[in-house]
């Protein structure tokens, strides 16, 4: 007699219906006994053991079930139903309508099971779902993983030590013997705790309308908001970047034998970036009057003065104003400084800025106590790599010192533990 494990249950299908007796072929040569029990499923009847024959004794016998993992391989080769009907439990078909001997464990699959049928109907096509045999998806590309020992590691902390270290020192030195008086002298504005790395202050900005579009110039981006309109006027320039320019004025005085102040000549052109001088800050087109430009437009809130306002040099006034441009590049820290003003050097045989007293005088525009900052003005020099500035130099200091003590470190443990008995090789 065949011993016929019925299914188990699904959560994807409904319980097949409770299993009736169906009597074999030869109902004359077995007994009412031997009778096997066929579950009925409630998609299509299929036969789960094979016909005993009516020569052969009754025996005992059990399904065999696919491990876990070759059940999606199995699967994958029982779906092969172009056109024929399948054989028992989703099977290739037999020949002559006899189901062989075997093939009911050969053709076994628990998914197929699960499923409540073949992977596909009669007459279909095959479904799979085995990957594509690409390397990319048979995780079959090149790949390199290097094998970290104390002899690869070692050799590379000591290497970035010894040359990050000195180039830290070099550029530390020459930052530090910058003259602050000697050649052309750059006039600075530094503030502190300002944050223009703000993800919504920098974005804060209409391109385009510094670009002069005459569209943009009375339509400003609503990145602008909320400085894009005011008094149902469009704002130009836009956006919380213009609205905070510093608009403190610097005024530099030598103070000689007499008790009058020599005012010193303080340059406003030059200080901007050529590219964004000519390229990406142009004015509205139209005539000589740059105030007919910028008509149907206000001022920014904190502005003193329209735009069309900030110089009496019209190559130097709208958009195009060289500190209206050196503030619009945002600084990458809360304490930044920017350049102000370029005192040039008139001859060689004399200093830019003589020994003597010096009085400076502010024009206090700007308040910087709501946000707790400060302000401060800076005079230098520039060389080869620019004004003075330790920062790069202690960075690369600081870098070098700690990847060389890195070495040193791994260095004493692997000599431990490399001559340890209980560790023959220490691998990173």
């Amino acid at each position: 007699m065949i011993r016929v494990r019925p299914p188990f249950p699904s959560p994807f299908y409904p319980p097949p219906l409770s299993p009736p007796l169906v009597p074999p072929s030869s109902p004359s040569s077995l007994s009412p006994s031997l009778w096997r029990l066929q579950p009925t499923y409630a998609s299509c009847p299929r036969p789960l053991a094979e016909e005993c024959p009516a020569s052969s004794a009754p025996q005992r016998r059990r399904l065999w079930r696919w491990p876990w993992w070759r059940r999606r391989r199995q699967r994958s080769s029982s779906g092969s139903c172009q056109g024929q009907p399948a054989g028992p439990l989703g099977g290739p078909p037999a020949s002559g309508g006899a189901v062989p001997r075997g093939s009911m464990a050969m053709n076994y699959n628990a998914k197929d099971e699960v499923d409540g049928g073949p992977p596909c109907a009669p007459g279909g096509t095959a479904k799979t779902r085995r990957p594509d045999n690409t390397a990319f998806k048979q995780q079959r590309l090149p790949a390199w993983q290097p094998i970290l020992t104390a002899g690869t590691v070692l050799p590379i902390f000591f290497i970035i030590g010894l040359i990050f270290i000195p180039i830290g020192i070099g550029i530390f030195v020459t930052s530090n013997n910058i003259r602050e008086i000697e050649g052309n002298v750059f006039m600075y504005y530094g503030l502190s705790n300002f944050y223009q790395n703000h993800r919504r202050y920098v974005k804060s900005r209409d391109d385009s309308q510094l670009n002069g579009d005459s569209s943009a110039l009375l339509n400003p981006s609503k990145e602008c908001e909320p400085y894009r309109r005011n008094e149902d006027k469009p704002i130009a320039p836009c956006g919380a970047i213009a609205n905070s320019m510093f608009n403190d004025t610097l005024e530099l005085f030598l103070i000689g034998n007499d008790s009058y102040p020599v005012p010193i000549a303080l340059k406003k052109k030059g200080i901007a970036w050529w590219t964004d001088k000519n390229v990406k800050f142009r004015n509205p087109p139209g005539g000589d009057n740059l105030e007919e430009r910028f008509k149907g437009t206000t001022k920014p809130v904190n502005w003193l003065k329209p735009v069309y306002m900030l110089d009496s040099d019209p190559d130097n006034n709208g958009f195009i104003n060289e500190d209206f441009i050196v503030w619009m590049r945002t600084a990458a820290l809360p304490t930044f400084r920017k350049l102000y003003r370029l005192i040039e050097r008139k001859s060689d045989l004399h200093p830019t800025l003589p020994a003597g007293r010096y009085s400076l005088n502010i024009t206090y525009n700007y308040p910087v106590h709501y946000f707790d900052g400060r302000k401060r003005m800076i005079l230098s020099t520039i060389s080869w790599m620019g004004g003075k500035n330790p920062f790069l130099g202690i960075a690369y200091i600081a870098v070098g010192s700690i990847s060389f003590l890195l070495g040193v470190v791994l260095l004493v443990i692997n000599h431990k533990y490399r001559n340890s008995s209980n560790t023959a090789d220490i691998t990173i």
